[in-house]
Protein backbone atom coordinates (compact mmCIF):
# COMPACT_ATOMS: atom_id res chain seq x y z
CA UNK A 1 0.00 0.00 0.00
CA UNK A 2 2.85 2.23 1.03
CA UNK A 3 4.77 1.82 -1.70
CA UNK A 4 1.50 2.09 -4.12
CA UNK A 5 0.94 5.51 -2.85
CA UNK A 6 4.75 7.10 -3.26
CA UNK A 7 4.39 5.85 -6.94
CA UNK A 8 1.15 7.89 -7.10
CA UNK A 9 2.74 10.76 -5.36
CA UNK A 10 5.62 10.59 -7.85
CA UNK A 11 3.52 9.99 -11.03
CA UNK A 12 1.63 13.48 -9.75
CA UNK A 13 4.81 15.60 -9.40
CA UNK A 14 6.01 13.93 -12.95
CA UNK A 15 2.52 14.97 -14.43
CA UNK A 16 2.89 18.43 -12.55
CA UNK A 17 6.29 18.65 -14.36
CA UNK A 18 4.48 17.86 -17.78
CA UNK A 19 2.44 21.35 -17.53
CA UNK A 20 3.75 24.17 -18.52
CA UNK A 21 5.83 26.00 -16.64
CA UNK A 22 4.75 29.21 -14.99
CA UNK A 23 1.36 28.75 -16.44
CA UNK A 24 -0.18 29.14 -13.17
CA UNK A 25 1.37 32.56 -12.67
CA UNK A 26 -0.14 34.16 -16.29
CA UNK A 27 -2.08 36.68 -16.40
CA UNK A 28 -5.76 36.43 -16.47
CA UNK A 29 -5.89 38.79 -19.84
CA UNK A 30 -3.03 40.12 -21.95
CA UNK A 31 -3.55 43.65 -23.56
CA UNK A 32 -3.40 44.08 -27.52
CA UNK A 33 -3.36 47.21 -28.94
CA UNK A 34 -4.12 48.35 -32.43
CA UNK A 35 -5.36 51.65 -33.79
CA UNK A 36 -8.14 50.31 -36.00
CA UNK A 37 -11.01 48.34 -34.59
CA UNK A 38 -12.61 44.83 -35.97
CA UNK A 39 -14.88 46.89 -39.33
CA UNK A 40 -11.04 46.83 -40.71
CA UNK A 41 -8.41 44.09 -41.79
CA UNK A 42 -6.35 45.91 -39.07
CA UNK A 43 -8.44 45.13 -35.99
CA UNK A 44 -9.84 41.99 -37.51
CA UNK A 45 -6.22 41.07 -37.25
CA UNK A 46 -6.20 42.23 -33.73
CA UNK A 47 -9.45 39.62 -33.12
CA UNK A 48 -8.09 37.04 -34.98
CA UNK A 49 -4.69 36.41 -33.25
CA UNK A 50 -5.89 36.31 -30.04
CA UNK A 51 -8.62 33.66 -31.50
CA UNK A 52 -5.50 31.70 -32.53
CA UNK A 53 -3.36 32.41 -29.46
CA UNK A 54 -6.28 31.35 -27.27
CA UNK A 55 -6.99 28.00 -29.05
CA UNK A 56 -2.85 26.94 -29.90
CA UNK A 57 -2.42 27.48 -25.76
CA UNK A 58 -5.53 25.84 -24.46
CA UNK A 59 -6.64 28.59 -23.14
CA UNK A 60 -3.43 29.25 -21.39
CA UNK A 61 -3.04 32.99 -22.41
CA UNK A 62 -5.79 34.93 -23.02
CA UNK A 63 -5.87 38.19 -25.19
CA UNK A 64 -8.62 41.05 -24.80
CA UNK A 65 -8.08 43.75 -28.08
CA UNK A 66 -8.13 47.42 -27.24
CA UNK A 67 -8.45 49.18 -30.73
CA UNK A 68 -8.24 52.77 -31.41
CA UNK A 69 -4.98 52.95 -29.35
CA UNK A 70 -6.84 53.21 -26.15
CA UNK A 71 -4.08 52.14 -24.44
CA UNK A 72 -3.04 55.61 -25.04
CA UNK A 73 -5.71 57.91 -25.08
CA UNK A 74 -6.04 57.11 -28.70
CA UNK A 75 -2.44 58.82 -29.32
CA UNK A 76 -0.69 56.76 -32.24
CA UNK A 77 2.73 58.10 -31.50
CA UNK A 78 2.72 56.68 -28.18
CA UNK A 79 2.00 53.01 -29.11
CA UNK A 80 5.71 51.93 -29.42
CA UNK A 81 7.05 53.74 -26.20
CA UNK A 82 3.85 52.31 -23.80
CA UNK A 83 4.76 48.73 -25.48
CA UNK A 84 8.51 48.77 -23.52
CA UNK A 85 7.39 50.59 -20.99
CA UNK A 86 4.42 47.48 -20.41
CA UNK A 87 1.31 49.85 -20.51
CA UNK A 88 0.49 47.46 -23.48
CA UNK A 89 1.30 43.88 -23.33
CA UNK A 90 0.87 42.98 -27.22
CA UNK A 91 0.15 45.32 -30.54
CA UNK A 92 -0.37 44.80 -34.20
CA UNK A 93 1.54 48.49 -34.89
CA UNK A 94 1.63 50.53 -37.75
CA UNK A 95 5.05 51.16 -38.68
CA UNK A 96 4.19 54.69 -39.30
CA UNK A 97 3.24 55.02 -36.01
CA UNK A 98 6.26 53.59 -34.16
CA UNK A 99 8.85 55.68 -36.84
CA UNK A 100 9.33 58.88 -34.10
CA UNK A 101 11.06 56.36 -31.83
CA UNK A 102 12.73 53.34 -34.24
CA UNK A 103 13.69 55.88 -37.24
CA UNK A 104 14.73 52.71 -39.17
CA UNK A 105 10.80 52.23 -39.92
CA UNK A 106 10.68 55.56 -41.57
CA UNK A 107 11.70 53.22 -44.69
CA UNK A 108 8.37 52.40 -45.44
CA UNK A 109 7.39 55.72 -45.90
CA UNK A 110 9.80 56.98 -48.16
CA UNK A 111 8.30 58.95 -51.01
CA UNK A 112 7.89 56.57 -53.53
CA UNK A 113 10.23 53.71 -53.21
CA UNK A 114 7.58 51.15 -53.38
CA UNK A 115 5.70 51.06 -56.84
CA UNK A 116 4.08 47.67 -56.62
CA UNK A 117 2.79 44.66 -53.57
CA UNK A 118 5.51 42.71 -55.04
CA UNK A 119 7.54 45.52 -53.75
CA UNK A 120 6.07 45.78 -50.45
CA UNK A 121 6.97 41.64 -50.12
CA UNK A 122 10.34 41.83 -51.50
CA UNK A 123 11.15 44.11 -48.37
CA UNK A 124 9.13 42.39 -45.36
CA UNK A 125 10.01 38.99 -46.49
CA UNK A 126 13.64 39.49 -47.58
CA UNK A 127 16.56 40.23 -45.38
CA UNK A 128 15.91 43.99 -44.83
CA UNK A 129 12.78 42.64 -42.54
CA UNK A 130 15.47 40.33 -40.93
CA UNK A 131 17.15 43.92 -40.32
CA UNK A 132 14.57 45.71 -38.79
CA UNK A 133 13.26 42.64 -36.93
CA UNK A 134 16.38 42.61 -35.08
CA UNK A 135 16.36 46.75 -34.57
CA UNK A 136 12.89 45.97 -32.64
CA UNK A 137 14.12 43.46 -31.01
CA UNK A 138 17.25 45.55 -29.36
CA UNK A 139 14.16 48.09 -28.40
CA UNK A 140 12.37 45.97 -25.56
CA UNK A 141 9.96 44.21 -28.28
CA UNK A 142 9.54 40.92 -29.78
CA UNK A 143 8.81 40.92 -33.20
CA UNK A 144 6.73 37.98 -34.50
CA UNK A 145 5.31 38.74 -38.07
CA UNK A 146 4.46 41.03 -40.44
CA UNK A 147 0.72 42.40 -41.94
CA UNK A 148 -0.23 45.10 -43.96
CA UNK A 149 -2.55 47.57 -43.71
CA UNK A 150 -2.14 48.67 -47.59
CA UNK A 151 -0.66 51.20 -49.86
CA UNK A 152 -2.28 55.02 -48.77
CA UNK A 153 -3.83 56.89 -51.49
CA UNK A 154 -5.11 60.43 -51.26
CA UNK A 155 -8.53 61.44 -51.18
CA UNK A 156 -9.84 64.82 -50.91
CA UNK A 157 -13.28 67.09 -50.75
CA UNK A 158 -12.28 70.12 -53.30
CA UNK A 159 -10.92 68.74 -56.58
CA UNK A 160 -9.68 66.03 -58.97
CA UNK A 161 -5.74 65.99 -58.23
CA UNK A 162 -3.13 64.64 -61.15
CA UNK A 163 -0.25 66.86 -60.13
CA UNK A 164 1.26 68.60 -57.34
CA UNK A 165 -0.05 72.08 -58.51
CA UNK A 166 -3.42 70.75 -57.39
CA UNK A 167 -2.50 70.50 -54.10
CA UNK A 168 -1.26 73.66 -53.26
CA UNK A 169 -3.17 74.99 -49.88
CA UNK A 170 -5.13 71.99 -49.47
CA UNK A 171 -5.03 71.11 -45.91
CA UNK A 172 -5.01 67.48 -45.37
CA UNK A 173 -5.06 64.96 -41.95
CA UNK A 174 -1.96 63.36 -41.29
CA UNK A 175 -0.55 60.85 -39.01
CA UNK A 176 2.13 62.66 -36.61
CA UNK A 177 5.22 61.83 -38.56
CA UNK A 178 7.48 64.46 -39.75
CA UNK A 179 8.35 62.31 -42.96
CA UNK A 180 5.08 62.62 -43.88
CA UNK A 181 4.56 66.15 -43.09
CA UNK A 182 7.77 67.23 -44.97
CA UNK A 183 6.19 65.04 -47.97
CA UNK A 184 2.59 66.89 -48.05
CA UNK A 185 4.69 70.00 -47.30
CA UNK A 186 7.16 69.37 -50.74
CA UNK A 187 3.41 68.95 -52.58
CA UNK A 188 2.29 72.61 -51.73
CA UNK A 189 -0.28 71.27 -49.67
CA UNK A 190 -1.24 72.26 -45.79
CA UNK A 191 -0.55 69.21 -44.13
CA UNK A 192 -1.96 68.90 -40.02
CA UNK A 193 -1.10 66.16 -37.52
CA UNK A 194 -4.32 64.34 -36.19
CA UNK A 195 -5.46 60.98 -34.34
CA UNK A 196 -7.34 59.09 -36.30
CA UNK A 197 -9.62 59.30 -33.75
CA UNK A 198 -10.73 63.08 -34.86
CA UNK A 199 -10.23 62.55 -38.41
CA UNK A 200 -13.61 61.68 -39.01
CA UNK A 201 -15.35 64.66 -37.80
CA UNK A 202 -12.44 67.12 -39.30
CA UNK A 203 -13.31 65.71 -42.28
CA UNK A 204 -16.85 65.82 -42.10
CA UNK A 205 -16.78 69.67 -40.58
CA UNK A 206 -14.40 70.41 -43.63
CA UNK A 207 -12.22 71.65 -40.37
CA UNK A 208 -9.76 69.64 -42.94
CA UNK A 209 -9.60 68.95 -46.99
CA UNK A 210 -8.23 65.40 -47.24
CA UNK A 211 -6.16 62.44 -45.96
CA UNK A 212 -4.59 59.49 -47.09
CA UNK A 213 -5.09 56.14 -46.09
CA UNK A 214 -5.44 52.44 -47.34
CA UNK A 215 -8.36 51.84 -49.77
CA UNK A 216 -9.60 49.49 -46.87
CA UNK A 217 -10.16 51.90 -44.63
CA UNK A 218 -11.69 54.51 -47.11
CA UNK A 219 -14.40 51.76 -47.06
CA UNK A 220 -14.77 50.53 -43.92
CA UNK A 221 -14.78 54.46 -42.92
CA UNK A 222 -17.49 55.12 -45.37
CA UNK A 223 -15.12 58.28 -45.45
CA UNK A 224 -17.33 59.32 -49.07
CA UNK A 225 -20.20 60.07 -47.16
CA UNK A 226 -17.96 62.96 -45.51
CA UNK A 227 -17.28 64.78 -48.64
CA UNK A 228 -14.25 62.48 -49.73
CA UNK A 229 -15.49 62.79 -53.48
CA UNK A 230 -11.40 62.75 -55.22
CA UNK A 231 -9.52 60.09 -54.93
CA UNK A 232 -6.46 59.81 -56.39
CA UNK A 233 -4.46 56.40 -57.06
CA UNK A 234 -0.65 57.22 -55.98
CA UNK A 235 0.87 54.42 -53.79
CA UNK A 236 3.16 57.24 -52.56
CA UNK A 237 3.73 54.84 -49.17
CA UNK A 238 2.98 51.20 -47.68
CA UNK A 239 1.83 50.77 -44.55
CA UNK A 240 3.25 47.52 -43.38
CA UNK A 241 1.95 46.27 -40.15
CA UNK A 242 3.87 44.45 -37.02
CA UNK A 243 2.81 41.81 -34.44
CA UNK A 244 4.80 42.09 -31.42
CA UNK A 245 5.27 40.93 -27.58
CA UNK A 246 6.46 43.19 -25.09
CA UNK A 247 9.80 41.92 -24.07
CA UNK A 248 8.89 41.17 -20.61
CA UNK A 249 5.99 39.51 -21.44
CA UNK A 250 7.18 37.38 -23.68
CA UNK A 251 10.26 35.93 -21.22
CA UNK A 252 6.84 35.36 -19.16
CA UNK A 253 5.78 32.25 -21.22
CA UNK A 254 6.90 28.91 -21.56
CA UNK A 255 9.18 28.13 -24.52
CA UNK A 256 6.23 26.16 -26.05
CA UNK A 257 3.53 28.88 -25.35
CA UNK A 258 6.23 31.51 -27.28
CA UNK A 259 6.03 29.27 -29.87
CA UNK A 260 2.27 28.75 -30.43
CA UNK A 261 1.84 32.46 -29.60
CA UNK A 262 4.36 32.87 -32.75
CA UNK A 263 2.74 30.62 -35.23
CA UNK A 264 -0.66 32.41 -34.39
CA UNK A 265 1.00 35.89 -35.00
CA UNK A 266 2.51 34.51 -38.25
CA UNK A 267 -0.76 33.19 -39.59
CA UNK A 268 -3.05 35.94 -38.28
CA UNK A 269 -0.52 38.07 -40.76
CA UNK A 270 -0.66 36.24 -43.47
CA UNK A 271 -4.60 36.07 -43.50
CA UNK A 272 -4.67 39.82 -42.87
CA UNK A 273 -2.31 40.57 -45.60
CA UNK A 274 -4.48 38.50 -47.88
CA UNK A 275 -7.60 40.40 -46.78
CA UNK A 276 -5.75 43.75 -47.16
CA UNK A 277 -5.46 43.30 -50.54
CA UNK A 278 -8.83 41.66 -51.51
CA UNK A 279 -10.33 43.69 -54.31
CA UNK A 280 -7.32 46.12 -54.80
CA UNK A 281 -4.53 43.86 -55.80
CA UNK A 282 -3.47 41.13 -58.58
CA UNK A 283 -6.22 42.66 -60.89
CA UNK A 284 -9.38 42.48 -58.44
CA UNK A 285 -11.00 46.04 -58.40
CA UNK A 286 -14.16 45.23 -56.69
CA UNK A 287 -12.97 47.61 -53.80
CA UNK A 288 -12.50 50.67 -56.59
CA UNK A 289 -15.87 49.57 -57.76
CA UNK A 290 -17.49 50.22 -54.92
CA UNK A 291 -15.75 53.48 -54.09
CA UNK A 292 -16.81 54.52 -57.57
CA UNK A 293 -20.76 53.50 -56.59
CA UNK A 294 -20.47 55.98 -53.96
CA UNK A 295 -19.83 59.08 -56.13
CA UNK A 296 -16.30 59.36 -55.98
CA UNK A 297 -13.81 59.99 -58.61
CA UNK A 298 -10.93 57.89 -58.91
CA UNK A 299 -8.45 59.27 -60.41
CA UNK A 300 -5.17 56.76 -61.72
CA UNK A 301 -2.04 58.91 -62.58
CA UNK A 302 -0.12 58.14 -65.86
CA UNK A 303 3.42 56.91 -65.16
CA UNK A 304 4.74 60.98 -66.48
CA UNK A 305 1.88 62.38 -63.88
CA UNK A 306 3.56 60.17 -61.13
CA UNK A 307 6.78 60.75 -61.82
CA UNK A 308 5.85 64.86 -61.15
CA UNK A 309 5.09 63.82 -57.65
CA UNK A 310 8.15 61.68 -57.42
CA UNK A 311 10.49 64.78 -58.58
CA UNK A 312 8.89 67.13 -56.57
CA UNK A 313 9.57 64.86 -53.31
CA UNK A 314 12.95 63.29 -54.54
CA UNK A 315 14.96 66.35 -51.80
CA UNK A 316 12.44 65.02 -48.86
CA UNK A 317 13.46 61.25 -49.76
CA UNK A 318 17.38 61.81 -49.73
CA UNK A 319 17.52 63.69 -46.29
CA UNK A 320 15.82 61.26 -44.56
CA UNK A 321 17.49 58.53 -46.40
CA UNK A 322 20.40 59.61 -44.45
CA UNK A 323 18.73 59.73 -41.30
CA UNK A 324 16.91 56.11 -41.77
CA UNK A 325 20.59 54.83 -42.93
CA UNK A 326 22.07 54.97 -46.05
CA UNK A 327 22.96 51.21 -46.52
CA UNK A 328 19.69 50.00 -45.52
CA UNK A 329 18.08 52.23 -48.05
CA UNK A 330 20.48 50.73 -50.58
CA UNK A 331 19.41 47.41 -49.51
CA UNK A 332 15.90 47.56 -50.12
CA UNK A 333 15.96 49.77 -53.05
CA UNK A 334 18.21 46.72 -54.07
CA UNK A 335 15.72 44.21 -52.69
CA UNK A 336 12.93 45.95 -55.07
CA UNK A 337 15.23 46.31 -58.09
CA UNK A 338 15.17 42.52 -57.69
CA UNK A 339 11.91 41.90 -57.10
Amino acid sequence: MLRRRVLAAGAAVLMGACLPAMAQNYRAEYRLSTVLGTAFPWGQAGERWAELVKEKTQGRIVIKLYPGTSLVGGDQTREFTAIRQGTIDLAIGSTINWSPQVKELNLFALPFLMPDYKAIDALTQGEVGKELFSILEKREVVPLAWGENGFREMSNSKKDITSPADMKGLKFRLVGSPLFLETFSALGANPTQMSWADTQAALSSGAVDGQENPLSVFTAAKLSTIGQKHLTLWHYVADPLIFVVNKDVWASWTPADREAVRQAALQAGKENVEKARKGIAGGDNEVLKQIEAGGVKVTSLSDAQRDAFVKATRPVYEKWAKQIGEPLVKKAEAAIAKR
